[in-house]
């Protein structure tokens, strides 16, 4: 139009002359003007639809969080914008494109584009529920569900800024810019601003049309073809990512609160728009597994936890849990988990003489209930507690029930003579105090190395290294005690010593019909650290006295063993437990006090098992010894235990007696001496919790269908069946037949270790050797760890049904103990602690606050606690377990269930108690 213009003013002033000049002056001023005009409102009308077109999209989300979100991506180009609208009910088919201000809305059901690699726009503010970061781990839900759900959505899209002055100041200075330069060139920026508006036209047909079969669309706001390739390629890069995190289940762990009813999580999900749960996800989630009639609660792990960034540490999981379905089991009232029941089933009908508490059968529980009641409960942990370090003589070894001066003080000098001073006096009130750990305290060698070595600032005591370097006890090397693996009657290994004992007695049989072993005085515990290599478990024993430390140097090492001494009191296990109790060198008066040691050792002992003396009585001929061996003699006989055969060991130079326990009654019947005589029909030989001791023999059981009347199956058949005195007349602690409640408790543990504990929880099992389980019932979960490197602590409360004979028989072991007291056994001792239902039924009886205490005094340093609780016990527990600096790596609550999961750091209070 300019040109043809230009060429008729030309032609007018040839013909016309100077007055038709100035006509054609006049027209081509209101051109131009005019021009100018157009040009401007051009520019203005395409800045006002493109503020407009935001702003609507912006001002809906404020008002609906499930509208349209716009942002914008800066690139190496031009900005393009997403525009998306989120649908928070199940995704429905798509709908027709709705045009409103200018602004198109689109639903969002998983297109494959995506911005995740596209740099956020500086100083953006932008809501953490609407966005997330474009470089961040896909969402955790979105992995595990595989449904119709976007997997990019994970990569959320920034949230405009229409307001931002400075961008509105950039656009004003444009539109002056392009207005100038319109009013320069005149016609020519006509017809290019008249072709911009024919390609808009056309682009906007495109997504009019393209819109039903695109439910995310990319709108590039100058071609997007190269913006299009890239959110491809990196879609296939986070793709790529994810695959990778498939493969590492366990490696690092997201973390996320649940939510405990629907209606909170529904919340949470109009709160993070992103995490959607399809109905295909919360199938594939489910974990609480119904068996039998019995509901259990599994904790299943993600197969595509992905690593944490930034901090090593915190590695958190986040794991499902959900009802069946089905519905299937009229039993099920909610979620049971193992223990859930157990109150109601006990004494529910049947035969229940198994079930008797080790709490009623003790003279000080019985006392204990008055007080207990008339002292309540104590702090219920609600008050934030200001943490000391423990300011006691042991210092970094504080044993609280064994380390009791003032209640040792109290006692009579007849006291000392049986060794009472180094039985457990517990304080009346359990320590809430730290124990300190010791100078350049470093984290134990790892099994089996640690049975060889051991860091000395862990354990620096070298007594043991001056009295028994000679016998090849302990040695030090640099930084390391190092352990030959010899003892006093087996100087040159215990691996000879252990051959020697089997060709003795080739019934014996190693790791098949001997299993459990009960190592008398242990010293560092070589004996049951070198018989692991026999397929045989052994609790080993022996005082915390002058001989520092062997105690915790065994444990240390990673051999199974407690704080214990033979002195008034009965033995922390039940009767007819032990397939063979051994005792080498160990200086026990067997002979005093009518046999009441020896008596102890026959009670604890299997019918056919053997006792193997290796001591110098045995065959040594010195007076001191002959008069021993006389003593014994005469004692073994009157309780009808059979000497099998004396054999010595040449290259040892030391003898061993072996000696077993009948089968039968007809030896204590034919006895002319009733002497020892034989224990009262009530003297419940299982009863072990401060019950003193008492010289009587217990009768062997003959019953076909009595426990101890026949041998357990070979391990490790014996772990699997229940044992055969269990009948379905007893009830079990779940309120099943008792074989059906052992065979579901196995069942229910094999499976929560192979779906959650192996690899959901981020343990890291190459560094766990010594594991409890605080509240064991049948010692299912100490089976289910029987093909790994650890050994299982099964600790049976006083308070529970008494299912510890039952542990012994199916091969493994444990003892008794009431967590309302401290553990006899050394700090930084234990690797893994699970407590199934613990805090929630100890809460009863005492504060949660010193059993927490107690948990951080035994736990190692890196070491860590399982949980599963009442979600209102484990919300206790975590609280406090925070407040001691433990890192809480998993939270997990639903229907009233809960699961925890936290390490031990080495955090110590700074500040110190008072000296007690």
């Amino acid at each position: 139009m300019a040109g043809v213009g230009g060429r008729s003013s030309r032609a007018a002033g040839k013909r016309g002359g100077g007055a038709a000049s100035s006509s054609a002056a006049a027209s081509a001023c209101v051109y131009y003007a005019t021009t100018g005009v157009l040009v401007a409102l051009c520019v203005a009308g395409a800045y006002f639809l493109t503020s407009t077109s935001s702003a609507s999209i912006a001002g809906s989300d404020d008002g609906d969080k499930a509208a349209a979100v716009t942002a914008y991506r800066h690139t190496t180009r031009s900005s393009f914008a997403y525009e998306v609208t989120r649908d928070k009910e199940a995704p429905s088919p798509p709908r027709e494109p709705e045009v409103e201000d200018g602004t198109m809305g689109k639903e969002d059901s998983g297109s494959e584009e995506d911005g995740g690699g596209a740099e956020q726009e500086r100083g953006s503010a932008v809501t953490a529920a609407a966005l997330d970061d474009p470089h961040a781990k896909p969402d955790l839900d979105e992995r595990v569900s595989g449904g119709e759900d976007s997997k990019n959505e994970a990569a959320a899209l920034d949230e405009e800024q229409s307001n931002d002055p400075a961008r509105v100041a950039a656009s004003e200075a444009t539109a002056e810019e392009e207005e100038d330069a319109a009013a320069a060139t005149g016609a020519d920026k006509e017809q290019e601003t008249q072709e911009n508006d024919q390609d808009g036209a056309q682009e906007e047909q495109q997504s009019h049309l393209q819109m039903p079969r695109a439910t995310v669309e990319e709108r590039n706001l100058d071609g997007g073809i190269e913006e299009e390739s890239n959110a491809r390629q990196r879609q296939s890069d986070e793709e790529d990512r994810m695959s990778a995190g498939d493969e590492q289940p366990g490696t690092g762990i997201l973390r996320r609160e649940a939510q405990e009813d629907e209606a909170a999580e529904r919340q949470s999900d109009e709160d993070r728009p992103d995490q959607e749960q399809t109905e295909e996800e919360r199938s594939s989630d489910q974990s609480l597994v119904e068996e039998d009639g019995r509901t259990l609660v599994e904790v299943e792990s993600d197969p595509g936890q992905e690593e944490g960034g930034g901090d090593d540490k915190a590695a958190e999981s986040e794991h499902k849990e959900d009802t069946d379905g089905s519905g299937a089991g009229s039993e099920n009232h909610g979620v049971v988990d193992t223990l859930q029941g157990e109150d109601s089933a006990v004494g529910a009908g049947g035969d229940q003489s198994a079930w008797a508490t080790q709490r009623d059968q003790s003279h000080r529980e019985k006392d204990r209930r008055q007080e207990d009641a008339d002292d309540g409960n104590g702090t219920d942990g609600e008050e934030q507690h200001e943490w000391r370090t423990c300011n006691v003589k042991a210092g970094a070894d504080y044993i609280p029930c064994l380390d009791n001066e003032k209640a040792v003080k109290k006692l009579r000098p007849e006291n000392f003579r049986r060794y009472e001073h180094r039985e457990r006096h517990c304080p009346d009130e359990g320590p809430t105090c730290l124990v300190a750990l010791p100078r350049g305290y470093r984290r134990p060698v790892e099994w089996p190395k640690s049975r060889d070595r051991i860091w000395l600032s862990n354990v620096p005591h070298t007594k043991l290294v001056q009295v028994k370097g000679h016998q090849n006890w302990v040695k030090v090397s640099g930084q390391y005690l190092l352990f030959p693996g010899g003892g006093t009657q087996f100087i040159h290994g215990a691996l000879h010593y252990i051959d020697f004992l089997q060709q003795s007695v080739r019934g014996i049989a190693w790791g098949k019909r001997t299993r459990v072993v009960l190592d008398v005085g242990c010293g560092v515990a070589s004996f049951g650290g070198y018989l692991f290599e026999r397929d045989v478990v052994t609790m080993s024993f022996a005082p915390k006295d002058e001989h520092e430390a062997q105690v915790q140097m065994a444990l240390e090492r990673g051999i199974p063993a407690i704080s214990a001494v033979m002195g008034s009191k009965r033995l922390p296990f039940p009767g007819k437990a032990f397939d063979l109790v051994h005792c080498a060198r160990c200086r026990v008066p067997w002979h005093a006090d009518g046999g009441a040691l020896l008596l102890e050792l026959n009670r604890v002992l299997r019918p056919g098992g053997l006792f193997v003396w290796s001591a110098t009585p045995v065959y040594q001929k010195l007076t001191e010894d002959v008069e021993i061996w006389k003593a014994m003699t005469a004692l073994t006989k009157s309780m009808c235990w059979e000497l099998v055969t004396i054999k010595k060991d040449r290259l040892n130079g030391v003898g061993a007696a072996f000696y077993r326990k009948p089968t039968s009654n007809d030896c204590y019947e034919s006895r002319r001496r009733q002497q020892p005589p034989m224990c009262s029909d009530d003297d419940d030989a299982n009863a072990a919790w401060y019950v003193r001791l008492n010289a009587c023999i217990h009768r062997v059981p003959t019953g076909a269908a009595e426990r101890g009347a026949r041998w357990p199956a070979d391990w490790p058949r014996r772990v699997r069946a229940p044992p055969n005195w269990l009948n379905t007349s007893q009830v079990g602690v779940y309120g099943k037949a008792a074989p059906e409640d052992f065979v579901a408790d196995y069942q229910h543990w094999r499976r929560v270790m192979d779906k959650s504990y192996l690899n959901g929880l981020g343990v890291d099992w190459s560094r766990v050797r010594n594991v409890m389980d605080m509240r064991a019932a049948y010692g299912g979960f100490a089976a289910a760890l029987r093909d790994h490197k650890v050994w299982v602590m099964n600790v049976v409360n006083v308070d529970a049904p008494d299912t510890l004979p039952i542990i012994f028989d199916r091969g493994l072991f444990g003892m008794y103990h009431d967590w309302c007291e401290s553990f006899s056994t050394y700090p930084r001792t234990y690797d893994l602690l699970h407590a199934d239902h613990l805090f929630s039924k100890i809460k009863d009886r005492c504060a949660v606050l010193p059993v927490i205490v107690e948990v951080d005094r035994i736990v190692r340093p890196g070491g860590s606690i399982i949980v599963r609780d009442d979600s209102g016990a484990v919300g206790e527990v975590e609280k406090l377990l925070r407040s001691l600096h433990w890192d809480v790596r998993l939270t997990f609550s639903k229907n009233n269930e809960g699961v925890l999961f936290a390490e031990k750091s080495d955090w110590r209070p700074e500040l110190v108690a008072e000296p007690t």
